[in-house]
């Protein structure tokens, strides 16, 4: 599989509208990952912007995306001298897959909090996580390195805690280095919070809007995933997402739907 880099190419083939091969590998089952997707889309409204960062990702998911060659077609909404903003449809087979309102802005890499609220939540080290790779290195999984605080893990083992959680620590599996491109796809990259109150089996997005908040230092991610409410068959999920200089780099809520009914 090609590198994330290359997986999130983009060509541009007119005004406003880009081509790209989406990759397969950042699939899960036959579904791609919807943070890949919003890498790929971030891409185009940042390359048709002044200003160098998706700063604010809006997205409705309205049919599943899967391997193979796609349209992007960013339409700007305004454009100023501190955001600009677009809406970037991505178009596969002649339909409209993916909407995203994206507002773009320029960080300063060296900017420091004027306030900040508590620091991360507690991560186990490293050595103490789980890792999991998929076997004959295919899928999403094998994309991305991911370690895992095992007291979030239950439902793995068919004991789900009881607790919407998960926390893990996130890279890439190539060697791109961390950048806003990455924090899209580390957003949707834990599996379901849901799965630790019972559901089982895919569990499709229907909107998530994600923050960056700062441009992340090099190093290792560390990713909280938790919930508030399970009802009638839908389920909300936040992350927040912490660089290796403990700063809080991106946050994230969707809403998406359980599969089953959990116990």
């Amino acid at each position: 599989m090609s590198g994330f880099g290359d997986a999130t190419a983009i060509k541009q083939v007119g005004e406003g509208r880009y081509e790209t091969l989406l990759d397969g590998g950042y699939a899960i089952g036959e579904a791609l990952n919807g943070g890949y997707l919003m890498a790929v889309l971030a891409r185009a409204a940042v390359d048709a912007s002044p200003h160098a960062h998706p700063v604010s990702t809006a997205t409705n998911f309205h049919r599943v995306a899967k391997a193979g060659p796609a349209e992007l077609i960013v339409e700007p909404r305004k454009e100023g001298r501190t955001a600009a903003a677009s809406r970037v449809t991505l178009v596969q087979n002649d339909r409209f897959v993916v909407d995203a309102l994206i507002t773009t802005a320029t960080l300063d890499d060296a900017a420091e909090p004027d306030w900040s609220g508590e620091g991360p939540p507690a991560m186990p080290p490293l050595e103490e996580c789980s890792g999991f790779h998929a076997p004959g290195g295919r899928g999403f999984a094998d994309q991305v390195d991911m370690r895992f605080d095992r007291s979030t893990m239950g439902w793995l083992d068919g004991q789900p805690t009881g607790r919407p959680e998960v926390r893990g620590w996130f890279r890439h599996r190539d060697d791109h280095a961390i950048d806003a491109y990455s924090l899209a796809l580390a957003v949707d990259a834990l599996p379901p919070v849901a799965l630790n109150l019972g559901a089982k089996g895919w569990a499709p997005t229907v909107e998530l809007t994600w923050h960056m908040r700062a441009v992340p230092a090099p190093g290792w991610l560390a990713v909280h995933g938790t919930g508030r409410l399970l009802a009638d068959g839908w389920f909300d999920e936040e992350v927040e997402v912490w660089d290796s200089a403990d700063r809080l780099v991106a946050q994230c809520r969707q809403l998406a739907r359980v599969p089953l009914k959990p116990f």
